[in-house]
């Protein structure tokens, strides 16, 4: 591990401005900033290029700057299920760091990012030298859980439907006085399917039947969520 030389102060802001963005890891001393700033390289991806591949060792711990990915694992059909979408802010590849496995699923960009990419067994040693570091990380891991708890409910116990509306309701926006969801220009009903467990004409039909209950606007540029009372309802079906 190679931490004999300082950070410059240019790279140590940027990663200032980055933790302060992530939580939990927004109130690391100043000289565990200053070694993860020592220890990290910035890299720049396009929009859908893979960052990694599911079963590639993992050799890296991630944070991303800039920009939105996805997370997914592929069946023997071809078919996606994705297991997180991320956007600035995030850190990614720290579950397999830490199991000591590979990578559990394919990372790729949505459109370009910025990262910053702190090698495996430094984030390692930094971990075992700083308790506040580890500290977050468990903290990190411990939503990480959650997250996956609520996937597993969702995607076996809530119709298609209920998911749209939960998924809705958690990204809503409140602009112009409109409680809404921006569509992004990644945002294809194929994307949306994906993420949500299902596939494109499913979808489609249940978008439909919200919007023919009056739950919901599907635009081309956003989601206008008309009633988020009754979706709240829907989602808890």
């Amino acid at each position: 591990m190679t931490l004999n030389l300082p950070p410059a102060p240019q790279t140590l802001a940027r990663l200032k401005a980055l933790l302060a963005r992530i939580r939990h890891f927004d109130d690391l001393p100043p000289e565990v900033q200053e070694s993860l700033a020592a220890s990290a390289s910035p890299r720049h991806f396009k929009a859908g290029q893979v960052i990694y591949i599911e079963g590639e060792p993992a050799d890296a711990f991630y944070l991303l700057e800039r920009g939105w990915i996805k997370a997914t694992r592929m069946s023997r059909d071809g078919r996606e299920q994705a297991m997180l979408f991320l956007e600035s802010g995030e850190i990614f590849g720290d579950i397999a760091v830490f199991s000591g496995t590979t990578y559990p699923g394919t990372v790729m960009t949505l459109e370009d990012v910025e990262v910053w990419a702190i090698p495996a067994q430094d984030f390692l040693t930094l971990t075992n030298q700083y308790p506040a570091l580890a500290m977050a990380v468990i903290r990190h891991l411990s939503d990480r859980v959650l997250h996956y708890i609520g996937l597993v409910e969702d995607l076996s116990l809530r119709n298609v439907e209920a998911r749209i509306a939960n998924t809705l309701l958690q990204h809503a926006e409140s602009i112009d006085g409109q409680l809404l969801v921006p569509r992004r220009g990644w945002t294809t009903f194929d994307e949306m399917a994906v993420r949500l467990g299902t596939v494109r004409d499913v979808l489609s039909r249940a978008l439909k039947t919200l919007e023919t209950e009056g739950l919901l606007r599907v635009e081309k540029q956003a989601i206008v969520l008309l009633d988020p009372k009754g979706l709240a309802e829907r989602g808890n079906l």
